[in-house]
């Protein structure tokens, strides 16, 4: 039998008491909810895109700003990205983006899902200042979701090649896949980087929640879980490192989940029980990591972690 196992990760987890953060009441035009927001550091503030789902159903992507990242968001009246009619994938709208600076592009990627009655897929725009966006189109076949670049490229048969994280959905299973790209348009070379876990409380689907942040120990993303139970699929939150110069390789991977929904606003909403972390962002000075989490596809939540602590903790897990 398996020995019990305790984790001081989820000790490491604290809410920001002021939660939510964003809902549709804080919102400048009438929207049914907001939630799965990206999340970075832009002109010295912090910059969210967030998902906002209108009345019809239908979502779009829209800027909320802050100075600290937690109060006095200033969100456009309009939306910043929305589904435009030369794209056919998108007529159902946008939905979770994920945000990471490009190096060698000198720009932002936003991998984000089209949703559309040929199924959902992930799709690519690229920006400089989020209020002009060049559009790629999907990158790959659908069904797929939860996708993030990597910030820079890998070295591998005497190329640099791109790298995406993403969640296809293959003979009903859904596993956290990687595949590689040498322009952002050709993907191949696709496998399973974190697969489900029979019996866990990660046992019937994964799929990447933030995009890849580099540490000294590795790759850090965060990614959500999901258990179905007799009221309903339970999302939990869990974390991995990957290697820096080999991402296909998995350092660790938590044993247990580090956050689940507890809070009445991760409770209640349009999809009770939900948490889905897609923004983040890391300060090394302040020690902290800042998570930004869509709360029972309702409003935005924001988590803190000890950053050196947190990671401390995470090195130490096993790889299952």
């Amino acid at each position: 039998m398996r020995p019990a196992y305790h984790s001081g990760l989820r000790q490491l987890v604290k809410r920001y008491e002021r939660n939510p953060i964003l809902s549709p009441e804080k919102w400048p035009y009438r929207v049914n909810a907001v939630l799965n927001p990206g999340a970075v550091q832009f002109q010295g503030r912090t910059l969210l895109l967030v998902r906002v789902e209108d009345c019809r159903g239908f979502s779009h992507l829209t800027v909320a700003a802050s100075e600290d990242g937690k109060e006095q968001w200033e969100i456009n009246p309009f939306p910043s990205l929305a589904a435009e009619e030369q794209f056919a994938e998108e007529q159902w709208g946008l939905e979770d983006p994920r945000i990471v600076w490009l190096e060698e592009e000198k720009c932002y990627a936003i991998t984000y899902v089209s949703f559309s009655k040929g199924g959902p897929l992930v799709s690519l725009a690229l920006t400089e200042n989020f209020k002009e966006f060049v559009k790629y189109g999907p990158l790959l076949p659908p069904e797929d979701k939860d996708a993030a670049l990597f910030p820079r490229r890998f070295r591998a048969d005497g190329g640099k090649r791109y790298a995406l994280i993403h969640r296809p959905i293959i003979r009903g299973e859904a596993h956290i896949w990687i595949s590689f790209s040498p322009d952002l348009r050709h993907w191949g070379d696709h496998q399973i980087l974190l697969p489900v876990r029979p019996g866990w409380w990660d046992q019937h689907r994964v799929g990447l929640g933030t995009p890849p942040v580099a540490t000294p120990y590795g790759w850090l993303i965060f990614y959500h879980g999901v258990r179905h139970t007799a009221s309903g699929s339970l999302y939990r939150v869990g974390a991995a490192l990957l290697d820096l110069e080999d991402p296909r390789r998995v350092l660790c991977r938590t044993e247990e989940w580090i956050m689940s929904p507890q809070e009445p606003y991760e409770l209640l909403g349009d999809v009770p029980g939900v948490v889905f972390p897609t923004g983040i962002i890391v300060d090394e000075e302040k020690n902290e990591i800042r998570l930004y989490y869509g709360a029972a596809d309702r409003c935005v939540g924001l988590a803190f972690l000890r950053y050196r602590e947190f990671l401390e903790h995470l090195v130490e897990e096993k790889t299952v």
